[in-house]
């Protein structure tokens, strides 16, 4: 199966544009002629290679910066940002919503707009190493048909293939090398020692002779002084660190937190399913909590269970050794008779009592651990089957593979042919396959279906850290199995790994997590549902899926709902200062939505329908005259283009028996700019490229802006700018030149509101009267209220929140409007309207006005009025 990618995605842009604007007015470089600061001239430069050249003063970078979190961040976010410091830039984007596309494409779109062409990604595990690799992968075809076919060369670091490090410096085509930290943070690795085989040279030399931009992917674990040192041994041009959660965020240029992408539908939505063992009180229950110490004492927390005034509830209480009888603590239960502290071993980290019990912090007396995680495998076993039947009512090229995930802390649990958690597998599937309401869904033979993927001592399957070298081959089965989980005529469905499978792995098409512990599990709630955030892939195209009522992430948790959330909320909150209240929801919460057969077979619903289900096709008219004239004004009123200042780095250059070798010792600016021009490059040839139009209207535009002249003061601060003022001019004419007709017998049909079904969220729906559905599930505050308000009005006969199949294409993507509404004024009155917070379009994206004018053209064609407003009094 062959994933697709689109490459209109607008977040994915911004991230993009947010690091390319950051080198506005950088030459484009000259291939093979670039020069390194850390090479020696003459025969060694021959040796080391050529590497990347930065000609930007600290300040143009620092300005450029500061235009770029202007346009990302509001003010309060701009004031929380800390000051300017360095070359190292942050990306934040939440898991699952393509960060590793995001950086590759970066890499192209930095090569094709600069000419740089070394870059590093650095990780820090085998896991996301084999993650990016797979990635470079599958998008080579996406980006050759973006880029042109231009050419690169990707692949590993080697220890036992440095040599390759000479291709990596002397080559003129893009270079993409990809490294583990563990590599180089050590003086003796490898590539720090001197080799025959490089004359006398250390391999690091050759990388650092390239001057390249590295790309550090989850940076927050590399962040002791040692990966430091060897991020910085690479001699880089800049550094560019992506993660969803960073620790230091130097210079942050973008970011997608867990909020903005929950409320933008770009990850799936979660669901907890609490598996609970009731309170018994009829047995001692104490569970550790944690044991701590000072310098005097080493304290316990054990929760039990205590007689009070209401009866017996369970509470959390400190205790230390020395003769501590839990049966007077309890308030003189019987049942923790014997049960006096006997010893508290801080170090080894267990609590004895008196009877002989000793238990470990996570563990817990009077409990039944098996009797819970035999529950959390049917309970999603039995998901996974649910999940099954929806999708099966799907028209067959809109079916998906459904995937669960099982996270497991003891192997031999499941490895082992009489493990239980197998065996607990296996009879749940066996029993809730042959359930009646299960009897749509194809039944594969148990073996089939289910398989482990953990790492190996020889053949015998074991329990790791997850960062040993013997995880390696585990990652790696599983990395390489990815794409071919998501095929149909593949049977594995259900997959058990270890829990040390974290960061580096995930299937968009995992819609059920369950982690089942015998202890204290220390994996973050964010690391467990992030192995499933993305949304889930179809199988027949390798699209995305967008229905809201698939796109659903069920955690099978041994701990209650509440609990769950407010642990996810406080991880999110301390990691990005946001807020997930509310977003997180009770799986036992859901309901499923009915027709409000009163208001569908309804004549004013049909009358409605008649006139807003018919398909368009779009067409784009406007003159090259217009375009000419529009867009070189808008270059010529541009500002005027500086020449890149020199920057003179001074070196000190020593020989020795071990040969000729440079240290940067200074760096100072010089007062004169360029003398020596740097070529021209193809200028038409660029733009074209960029903007798809013809090279003679290019030629028309540059030279009617007057400003043609400035391309020999900075070359590509004069292409920075053309391609702005073109782009702008563009996307404005192809808006308004914008024209739809319909489609002959193509429109949506009512029946598809019977065929999709409608789900929604206690705690974001509203129940209405007036529309196709008995509720309405809402996005935001505002159409919370909208909804409210027209349920009310007695002028308002039909409304109805148009589903995510109902879309109308556009030059900037597709666009789903919010309302189609039927009202009572002399008459029926039958329109569409688009909701949001503001009607100033000053305050709206480009994006979101463009659709918004598209839309109105659109049903304008249609005879549909339409309009957008920011409350319902305005309708």
């Amino acid at each position: 199966m062959r994933l697709k990618f689109d490459g209109n995605q607008p977040y994915q842009i911004d991230a993009i544009e947010a690091v390319t604007k950051i080198f506005d007015g950088q030459p484009m470089a000259r291939q093979g002629m670039e020069w390194s600061a850390t090479a020696p001239p003459g025969q060694l430069f021959t040796e080391l290679g050529s590497g990347n050249v930065l000609q930007l003063a600290p300040e143009t970078i620092q300005s450029n910066l500061s235009d770029v979190q202007s346009q990302n961040f509001s003010k309060r976010e701009l004031a929380k940002l800390e000051p300017y410091d360095g070359l190292d830039f942050t990306i934040e984007m939440e898991t699952g919503t393509g960060k590793t596309y995001v950086y590759l494409r970066t890499i192209f779109e930095l090569h094709a707009k600069y000419g740089w062409s070394k870059f590093i990604i650095v990780v820090p595990s085998v896991a996301i190493r084999e993650g990016v690799l797979q990635a470079i992968r599958q998008t080579k075809e996406h980006f050759s048909d973006l880029y042109g076919n231009v050419p690169f060369d990707s692949w590993v670091y080697d220890s036992k293939q440095v040599s390759k490090l000479r291709q990596f410096a002397s080559s003129n085509t893009l270079q993409v090398l990809v490294m583990n930290i563990q590599a180089f943070d050590k003086d003796a690795n490898v590539i720090r020692i001197e080799s025959d085989k490089l004359n006398g040279r250390a391999p690091l030399e050759f990388i650092q002779s390239g001057n390249p931009i590295v790309i550090i992917d989850e940076p927050q674990n590399m962040e002791s002084e040692a990966a430091k040192k060897a991020l910085a041994s690479l001699n880089p041009l800049f550094r560019l660190r992506y993660s969803a959660t960073h620790r230091n965020p130097y210079n942050v240029v973008y970011r997608l937190d867990p909020v903005k992408a929950y409320d933008l539908r770009l990850v799936k939505r979660i669901e907890v399913d609490s598996v609970l063992d009731e309170p018994d009180f009829n047995r001692p229950h104490i569970a550790v909590k944690k044991i701590t110490a000072t310098k005097t004492k080493v304290t316990a927390q054990l929760e039990i269970d205590v007689d009070g005034s209401k009866g017996v509830v369970r509470k959390t209480i400190p205790v230390s050794a020395g003769g501590v009888d839990l049966q007077e603590l309890s308030g003189g239960r019987e049942v923790y008779k014997g049960y006096i502290v006997d010893e508290i071993h801080f170090g080894d980290q267990w609590i004895s009592f008196s009877n002989g019990v000793q238990l470990l912090p996570g563990q817990s007396q009077g409990v039944m651990p098996d009797a819970v995680m035999k529950a959390q495998v049917r309970t999603a076993v039995e998901r996974h089957f649910e999940h099954e039947l929806k999708i099966l009512g799907r028209p067959e090229e809109e079916r998906m593979k459904v995937l669960s995930l099982f996270f497991i802390d003891r192997v031999a649990n499941y490895a082992n042919e009489e493990g239980k958690i197998r065996n607990w597998f296996v009879d749940a599937y066996k029993s809730i396959s042959a359930l009646p309401k299960f009897a749509a869904v194809p039944v594969l033979p148990v073996e089939t279906v289910h398989g482990g993927y953990f790492a190996t001592d020889g053949k015998k399957p074991k329990d790791t850290s997850g960062s040993t070298k013997a995880d390696d081959e585990a990652y790696t089965l599983i990395m390489k199995d990815k794409e071919r989980l998501l095929s149909m005529e593949e049977p594995l469905k259900f997959i058990f790994s270890h829990s040390a499978l974290r960061e580096g792995w995930d299937n968009p098409n995992v819609f059920q997590i369950c982690t089942l512990n015998e202890t204290k599990s220390d994996i973050k709630k964010r690391q467990e549902i992030g192995r499933g955030m993305r949304l889930p892939v179809i199988a027949a195209t390798g699209e995305r899926c967008h229905d809201p009522s698939i796109n659903r992430l069920v955690v099978i948790a041994n701990e209650h709902y509440d609990s769950f959330a407010k642990g996810l909320q406080s991880e999110i909150e301390q990691d990005f200062g946001v807020s997930f209240k509310g977003r997180i929801v009770n799986a036992r919460e859901r309901k499923k939505g009915k027709l409000n057969k009163q208001i569908y077979l309804s004549e004013d619903f049909k009358e409605l329908w008649n006139r807003i289900k018919d398909k368009t096709k779009y067409s784009v008219r406007f003159s090259t005259e217009e375009l000419i004239r529009k867009a070189a004004r808008e270059l010529g009123n541009m500002p005027q283009v500086h020449a890149p200042k020199i920057r003179i780095e001074s070196a000190t250059v020593t020989i020795t028996e071990k040969g000729v070798a440079s240290q940067i010792g200074r760096v100072r600016e010089a007062k004169e700019e360029y003398r020596d021009l740097p070529a021209i490059p193809d200028l038409v040839g660029y733009i074209q490229r960029e903007t798809e139009i013809t090279r003679s209207t290019i030629a028309h535009i540059l030279v009617d802006s007057g400003k043609l002249k400035q391309v020999y003061v900075n070359p590509q601060g004069f292409l920075d700018q053309a391609l702005i003022a073109i782009r702008r001019t563009l996307h404005g004419l192809m808006v308004e030149g914008v024209q739809y007709e319909k489609v002959e017998g193509s429109f949506y049909e009512m029946t598809l509101f019977e065929n999709h079904e409608i789900e929604g969220y206690l705690s974001k729906m509203i129940e209405v009267s007036k529309s196709v559905t008995d509720f309405i599930e809402f996005d935001s505050e505002v159409e919370r209220r909208f909804a409210e308000e027209l349920d009310k009005r007695d002028d308002i006969k039909v409304f109805v929140k148009l589903p995510f199949w109902f879309t109308i294409e556009t030059p900037v993507g597709r666009y789903n409007p919010d309302w189609a509404i039927v009202k009572e004024k002399d008459g029926k009155v039958y329109f569409v309207r688009e909701t949001k917070g503001t009607t100033d379009p000053m305050t709206l994206r480009e994006s979101e006005k463009a659709k918004i004018d598209c839309g109105r053209v659109h049903f304008n064609t249609l005879g549909v009025d339409y309009d957008w407003v920011d409350s319902a009094a305005k309708v």
